[in-house]
């Protein structure tokens, strides 16, 4: 099955922010921007930042946490499912960056049908990001 790129936008505090993080945490390529927004290239998908100025130079997003294998996951998430060199690449550079994960990476499900690598971490607006990749990805969808 071939997937198709994802749109997402979300709410950010300060735009140079948000393009420091993604440009250089993330390195996501920048598209077309504006004054109150900025488009980047999410590893395939057009993830948008959208300026939210009642979330205040220094306020966060607040999320909602439902618990999952003994942790607080935080509702809404957004990310991408990778292939494991790529995830593991990620959460190496996110640890040199000294990224504070609300999930540090772990592997779920270990040895049966579906196992996937995870972690949680926020962007600097208090956007809670997930980012997966599957030791079989034809396992994407493994009920």
């Amino acid at each position: 099955m071939k997937l198709s790129p994802f749109h997402i936008a979300i709410p950010v505090r300060d735009i140079a922010e948000s393009r420091l993080f993604y440009s250089t945490v993330l390195e996501c390529a920048e598209g077309r921007s504006d004054a109150t927004w900025v488009d980047f290239n999410l590893y395939g998908h057009q993830f948008v930042c959208h300026l939210n100025p009642n979330i205040g130079k220094d306020g966060k997003l607040d999320s909602h946490y439902n618990p999952v294998d003994g942790h607080g996951v935080p509702v809404p998430h957004y990310g991408v499912v990778l292939e494991m060199d790529q995830w593991e690449a990620l959460a190496e550079k996110l640890k040199s960056h000294e990224i504070e994960f609300i999930i540090e990476p772990y592997v779920r499900f270990k040895g049966e049908t579906g196992e996937q690598a995870t972690m949680f971490f926020m962007d600097p607006s208090g956007n809670a990001l997930e980012f997966k990749a599957f030791k079989d990805m034809t396992q994407l969808f493994a009920v």
